[in-house]
């Protein structure tokens, strides 16, 4: 198989926008949450809680049905690439977590190019050259094994609460709803939390 081609790369690439090496890495953490749970999710049947905001965030969403606007993907901001997943039907447990893999040839040009790059001085021939690169680091991760890429375990944690949908206050400074779990209290009114960081100083 085609491996840049799969339709699950293919779906990742359409929701996040552009093919990376993020993007594999959360392309190869779904596959493994879909083959020992089940899924994709058409509600909250599956929830998942990302350890990380990276690219690899998108694929997880795009393939597992697992979304912030859905409210079962939750977010814990530790700077790790791992995920969490439980099936709420029995409640059974997956942490996926990376580990240090191996690094693909061309490791230092390809950094060395994403220097330029992101400093804005990558000509039209290095930025085909990193193209490719970033090509064949992505066939790399895809084609990787399991176990030179995560940590999997089975773990026991608390179903989380299915989302709930909250009232909202309109903030006391600006005017705008705001959901009431986030709100806080000035005074004895409602304030958003920018609006309360910035009014509080006044009391």
């Amino acid at each position: 198989m085609d491996e840049l081609a799969s339709a699950d790369l293919s779906r990742a690439v359409a929701f996040h926008g552009h093919l990376c090496p993020g993007l594999a890495i959360g392309v190869r953490v779904a596959r493994i949450a879909l083959r020992e749970l089940g899924g994709p999710a058409a509600d909250e049947e599956l929830v998942a809680i990302a350890e990380c905001d990276n690219c690899s965030v998108d694929a997880v969403q795009a393939l597992t049905g697992c979304t912030f606007g859905k409210g079962n993907l939750l977010f814990r901001d530790y700077g790790k690439t791992a995920y969490t997943f439980i099936r709420r039907a029995d409640g059974r447990g997956l942490r996926i977590a990376s580990v240090p893999r191996p690094r693909p040839e061309g490791d230092a040009e390809y950094a060395e190019l994403r220097a330029k790059l992101e400093a804005g001085m990558a000509t039209a021939e290095e930025r085909a050259q990193l193209e490719e690169l970033n090509r064949k680091r992505v066939l790399y991760i895809l084609q990787l094994p399991e176990e030179q890429l995560f940590r999997v375990q089975e773990v026991q944690l608390p179903v989380p609460a299915p989302a709930a949908i909250r009232r909202s206050l309109v903030c006391s400074e600006c005017g705008e709803p705001v959901m009431e779990t986030r709100a806080r209290l000035l005074g004895g009114q409602p304030y958003c939390i920018p609006c309360f960081e910035k009014c509080e100083s006044r009391w």
